[in-house]
């Protein structure tokens, strides 16, 4: 019953990356046009979407974030020729990453919004904040502490269980206990 209470009040919290050219310029276009869309994502301006590394997303996960999403220049019309498909290839081995530690897929978004489209910006928005929340909350930071902890205990028993002794030789020889 607790959790139930728990998770009502609970609302996802996104973190977005715009690119300034595109993207940002089609949320200032929503904003400006009065278009509604929920209010659980802070936007990141970047120049472009090619400069969001990987660990700003893993950074933002691992400090409370449920959901990254990118939003760049469509292909071909990238102000800096190339960024964002060098984001696609960041974002499709970033998703392996996320697959590895467990995280969802659609907790991590990438969309190709023009300038001109404030009304995709509050539907890719308004799409995500609804699929976080049927999703949960990723509790991440819990999770991070939990594994060091678990890490920590491992490192103790191999400490314990191995034993390092150094023949006259110079020669390391390992022995378990």
């Amino acid at each position: 019953m607790p959790e139930e209470n728990i998770n009502k009040k609970w609302e996802p919290k996104i973190i977005a990356f715009f690119c300034n050219w595109c993207t940002y310029t089609a949320a200032d276009l929503a904003g400006v046009s009065r278009l509604k869309y929920a209010p659980n994502v802070k936007v990141i301006r970047l120049m472009c979407s090619g400069r969001v590394d990987p660990q700003f997303i893993l950074q933002s996960l691992a400090s409370g974030a449920d959901g990254v999403l990118i939003g760049g220049c469509h292909p071909g019309d990238c102000h800096y020729s190339e960024g964002n498909y060098k984001m696609l290839r960041r974002f499709r081995l970033l998703q392996r990453v996320l697959r590895s530690m467990g995280v969802e897929d659609e907790r991590v978004r990438l969309e190709w919004i023009s300038a001109s489209e404030g009304e995709k910006v509050k539907t890719v928005i308004n799409e995500m904040v609804d699929t976080i929340r049927k999703l949960g909350p990723l509790g991440l930071p819990g999770k991070i502490s939990v594994y060091d902890k678990d890490l920590a205990e491992l490192k103790n028993e191999i400490d314990t269980e191995i034993e390092v002794d150094i023949k006259p030789s110079g020669k390391e020889m390992v022995e378990h206990a």
